[in-house]
C-alpha cells in the first residue's frame, strides 16, 4: 500500500522516537524531507541527519536531540495535509508560540523556516510548525 504522506510519517517517527527516548529513527530517504532535516538541523531541533545504506532502499539516519532529559521538540505538528493544501505570502506566514517555535515552508527557493522565508520575501505552502 502507498504512503500518501511521507512528510507526515516522518515527523511521526521524530515524535514516537522522541517519547520512547531512542537516540536516532531511520526514515525513508527523499530529497524533501532532507530539505526539511537540514532546517530542523540548523534551527537546532536535531543533532544532525545522514544517508544510511544499510538496507534495501535508501533512509535517513535522524538524530534525535535531549536538553536535560527532555526532548528539544516539545511539539510537531503536520500543517499542509495531502487532503488540505494550505498556502501562505510572506507577510501572512504564522508564527508558532510568539516566535519561540518555527513554521517549516517549502518556498521557489526551497525549504525555509518562516524566518528566513520572511528575510527572503517569498511565501509558499506550510508544510510544519514545530517547538
Amino acid at each position: 500500500m502507498a504512503m500518501t504522506d511521507p512528510l507526515g510519517d516522518m515527523l511521526t517517527r521524530i515524535r514516537n522516537g522522541q517519547q520512547a527516548k531512542k537516540d536516532s529513527v531511520l526514515s525513508p530517504a527523499s530529497k524533501l524531507r532532507a530539505n526539511v532535516l537540514e532546517v530542523l538541523q540548523r534551527e537546532g531541533y536535531i543533532r544532525g541527519y545522514s544517508e544510511d545504506e544499510s538496507g534495501a532502499h535508501k533512509a535517513l539516519r535522524i538524530e534525535l536531540k535531549y536538553f536535560e532529559g527532555e526532548p528539544a521538540i516539545k511539539h510537531v505538528s503536520r500543517v499542509s495535509k495531502p487532503g488540505r493544501r494550505v498556502y501562505s505570502g510572506s507577510k501572512e506566514l504564522p508564527t508558532v508560540r510568539n516566535g519561540l517555535g518555527i513554521t517549516i515552508v517549502s518556498t521557489p527557493k526551497g525549504v525555509l523556516s518562516d524566518n528566513e522565508a520572511r528575510t527572503e520575501n517569498v511565501g509558499g505552502e506550510v508544510l510544519a510548525e514545530v517547538f
